[in-house]
């Protein structure tokens, strides 16, 4: 027995050299990814590069290669494909080379789909199908075929299709001839209709939540107006969660009913906090917003802003109207203090107007009564008297209608965006106002990633005033250029037609172009360099400013912070680099 237990003991050893095994080095080349991914992922010999594989193992598998990679290189097209190979071991290790020969590939030469010609007219459901058709003459790819095939099958559901079935779906391929022909066919039943929309958990009554619905019953079941559906009650605020669901395993006779499940958000939200800005200086910020004040969900906004150069109290308050377009009827008062260096105001403005989504763009018309005292031409702790400085106190009460619209892939990083904004204002003459006035505005922001690592940011922006007393305007219904949002290289409206003194007054014409390029090192750090150029100006007398430089991106988790250096180009009176600190959305 103990003779016995001594050879137990020495067998692993023994055995060592027996067991000992060794590594796969595979080598594929004849063809580029995706068909060499392909192969390496099809033929089993990769599975073995990190692990140990005997030479029986090794010789059996490399016997398999050239069967592995035809079948590899079915699904895209290439049924002809084989390999050649060489096997040789180098110390432990196995290095193995595979000699792919794809061969010529198989394409489609035709495509036959049977589909109901009342569905065929659907304009998603003709996109969809386009699809497929464009399959034709290509070469024959199994996930593209897939995904086509599966696009149609999802437009004809999403359009209320909800019991197509597809009865006929067959690729027939002539290896001889290099040719598939691909054969479909669906049963696309009875388009169904929308039935009742149940609201659960939320803290109104459904006919005031109706107003978010884009479809009435009896409407043809469309998937794009239940997310559009979900995307207005999101934008609501009122919910902290929302779920729209299509209630198809209990529809019947052709109708489907909608549950809409909601959780109501907090309802009452406090916001303060520090903030610094190149155009404003440090400050603080609080306020207080009732999400809903009451079962008719109106809304009450309060903010406080306290900056070096600007203070500001505002209120809002906000009534829900009937209605598919998310009307509104809102009503704010606005007190604004500003000083910047090259005018102060102080102006009390009352604001009503009705808000509403019109072809996916928010309109609003309505009043606004403007009263206060101004300077232009003053720059910061001058005093009142100063030669060249002009004071004034106007009350102005105007209409303003507006439009704009904002596209964006992403709202925390936009990379593929655009935004329009249009406004419009305008006195009744002299009608209770010092002065008759009309304005126009225009601002474009456009955004387009053309790497992964590198943005374009076009943005631009154009005005006009016509004023019987250009005097009587404040600052805000003047024109001026520089700033983070204007001409970098130059301070927030330091730019401008000058009075008699040299004083920047500003001008009845704004006219601003700009172009940044941005390169992020990483996900989220990045540098940029910009150049700006424009100016506001009296009559056509433009005389374009230019400011350039470069600058920091950081994409912070309190969202994307913006610090630029820049500077003026051939510009005699001013000089030197300015810093411009943004903290914010693109868009």
């Amino acid at each position: 027995m103990r003779r016995i237990r001594r050879c137990l003991y020495l067998l692993p050893l023994l055995l060592v050299p027996a067991l000992s095994r060794a590594g796969v080095q595979l080598v594929v080349d004849g063809v580029d990814d995706p068909l060499k991914a392909a192969v390496v992922a099809g033929v089993s010999i990769s599975q073995y590069a990190a692990r140990d594989v005997s030479e029986a193992q090794v010789r059996r598998l490399y016997e398999r290669a050239d069967t592995e990679v035809g079948t590899a290189l079915r699904p895209y097209g290439y049924y002809d494909a084989h390999a050649t190979g060489k096997l040789e071991q180098v110390g432990k290790d196995w290095h193995i080379t595979l000699h792919v020969v794809p061969g010529e590939p198989v394409k489609v030469t035709s495509v036959d789909i049977q589909l109901d010609p009342d569905a065929a007219a659907l304009k998603p459901i003709r996109t969809a199908r386009r699809g497929i058709d464009k399959l034709k003459g290509q070469r024959l790819d199994d996930a593209a075929y897939d995904a086509a095939r599966d696009a149609l099958n999802n437009a004809l559901t999403a359009n209320g299709y909800l019991d197509a079935r597809l009865t006929v779906h067959r690729v027939e391929v002539n290896r001889g001839e290099r040719s598939a022909a691909i054969h479909l066919a669906w049963n696309v039943g009875r388009r169904y209709r929308y039935g009742h929309v149940h609201f659960e958990g939320s803290q109104f009554q459904p006919a005031f939540l109706d107003r978010y619905v884009p479809f009435k019953p009896g409407d043809y079941f469309d998937q794009n107006q239940l997310l559009s559906l979900q995307q207005a009650l999101n934008g609501a605020d009122y919910f902290s969660a929302v779920n729209v669901i299509p209630e198809t395993d209990q529809a019947k006779d052709g109708v489907v009913d909608i549950k809409v499940q909601l959780a109501p958000a907090k309802r009452r939200i406090y916001t303060s906090g520090l903030f610094v800005g190149t155009d404003t200086g440090v400050g603080i910020r609080g306020g207080v917003e009732y999400r809903w004040v009451n079962r008719y969900g109106h809304k009450w906004k309060n903010d406080i802003v306290l900056a070096q150069r600007l203070k500001t109290v505002s209120s809002q308050y906000s009534i829900p109207l009937p209605g598919e377009n998310q009307r509104s009827l809102n009503f704010g008062a606005n007190y604004r203090d500003a000083n910047t260096v090259t005018s102060q105001s102080r102006t009390l403005e009352l604001v009503v107007n009705e808000s509403e989504l019109w072809h996916e763009w928010v309109r609003t018309v309505g009043m606004h009564a403007l009263t206060g005292t101004f300077s232009v031409g003053k720059r910061p702790d001058e005093p009142e008297s100063t030669p060249g400085v002009e004071h004034g106190r106007s009350t102005l009460i105007y209409a303003e209608g507006s439009l704009s619209r904002k596209v964006a892939d992403n709202l925390d990083f936009v990379r593929r965006g655009w935004s329009l904004s249009f406004d419009a204002r305008s006195t009744a003459g002299d009608l209770f106002s010092t002065a008759r006035f009309s304005e126009i505005t225009a601002d474009a922001k456009w955004i387009r990633a053309f790497t992964r690592r590198d943005r374009l940011i076009l943005r631009g922006s154009l005005g006009h005033v016509w004023t019987s007393d250009f005097s009587a305007l404040p600052p805000q219904l003047r024109f001026f250029a520089g700033g983070d949002q204007s001409i970098r290289g130059y301070t927030f409206q330091a730019v401008g037609p000058q009075n008699s003194y040299g004083r920047v007054i500003g001008g009845n014409s704004l006219m601003i172009a700009s172009a940044t390029v941005e390169h992020y090192f990483t996900p989220r750090w990045g540098i940029a360099t910009f150049v700006d150029a424009g100016n506001a100006f009296d009559g056509t007398n433009v005389h374009p400013k230019i400011g350039t430089g470069v600058g920091v991106r950081w994409r912070s988790p309190v969202g994307l912070i913006r610090v630029d250096l820049g500077t003026p180009i051939n510009d005699a009176q001013h000089r030197g680099v300015e810093l411009h600190l943004v903290i914010g959305p693109d868009l």
